[in-house]
């Protein structure tokens, strides 16, 4: 790392870590269901942390698009918060060391902040990387939630164990696409988990989608972790979509449709049952238009 990324990201403590894995969901991107925001907010709450490291707000923030957030007691400003990039470490069930880079997408010199942040999973020799994120999909909401992956060729080896979109897909790409390439650059070996949440529910919380994602995360990287809290949340957010679809005939024809779909696939491997290129694209379109 050169001298001016030392000033980028400000180390706080200097843990014996023991072979890492290093797990980011960032905000800004697409998050469909809330479901990554969802999964990191569940681990943080289940695993104890610490602040491992903090980066350059003012290098990396626009501060006019994410606002601190002022204090005001009877008229009087007494303080702001500021949005906050940050590495955490834990432990998981089993005592395996864990590092979590958690906070807003930066809005500039992605760049730098990818060396940042790659410098430092080589200083405490992570093993492992894994992305959390979700997306809409063509599927319904009454059957399990797929996760799939995207990776660097030289992580395509991990792919096999969750299944991919298939074809050619160009989207506007978020900042775990430089982190994975740049983690490449690296020699780290790298994953991004991407829970495929039904479309007609992409804009409410979708806590399935984030149970599907630790879970992928605990298997993929061999940890033990909790999601027993989200299995119970999901449970009553699928019977609230339950009465929402059967009001609506129209609804109720469309998850008629994507059920059949989905059993043409039932007992194939995490993941197989995927949409196309050009139906991943238009619904992620869609949901960046706020249109679903």
């Amino acid at each position: 790392m050169d001298d001016d990324n030392y000033e980028r990201i400000i180390f706080l403590a200097d843990p014996e870590l023991n072979e890492p894995v290093l797990v980011y969901a960032l905000e800004g991107w697409i998050d469909a269901g809330l479901g990554a925001g969802t999964a990191m907010g569940t681990l943080l709450t289940t695993i104890p942390t610490e602040t491992l490291a903090t980066f350059d707000t003012e290098y990396f923030i626009d501060q006019r698009a994410r606002r601190p957030v002022a204090r005001i007691i009877d008229g009087v400003t007494s303080e702001l918060t500021w949005p906050e990039i940050q590495l955490r470490f834990g432990r998981d069930g089993d005592g395996a060391d864990m590092i979590f880079l958690v906070g807003p997408e930066p809005d500039f010199h992605w760049s730098d902040f990818v060396e940042a942040v790659t410098d430092a999973a080589s200083r405490f020799d992570v093993r492992l990387v894994v992305g959390l994120g979700a997306f809409p999909a063509p599927t319904p909401h009454t059957r399990p939630v797929r996760v799939i992956g995207t990776a660097p060729e030289a992580s395509a080896n991990l792919l096999p164990l969750v299944g991919t979109v298939s074809g050619e897909l160009e989207v506007p790409a978020g900042i775990s696409s430089a982190l994975e390439l740049g983690f490449a650059d690296v020699d780290v070996d790298v994953l991004t988990l991407w829970a495929r949440v039904p479309h007609y529910v992409a804009s409410m919380p979708y806590p399935q989608a984030a149970a599907s994602l630790i879970e992928g995360l605990a298997r993929i990287a061999g940890l033990t972790l909790d999601a027993s809290s989200l299995r119970s949340s999901a449970e009553e957010a699928r019977v609230r979509v339950d009465d929402l679809v059967t009001n609506n005939p129209e609804h109720t024809s469309m998850v008629t449709q994507l059920e059949e779909v989905a059993d043409e696939n039932e007992g194939t491997s995490l993941g197989d049952e995927v949409p196309s290129g050009d139906e991943l694209a238009a619904e992620l379109e869609k949901f960046l238009r706020g249109e679903n």
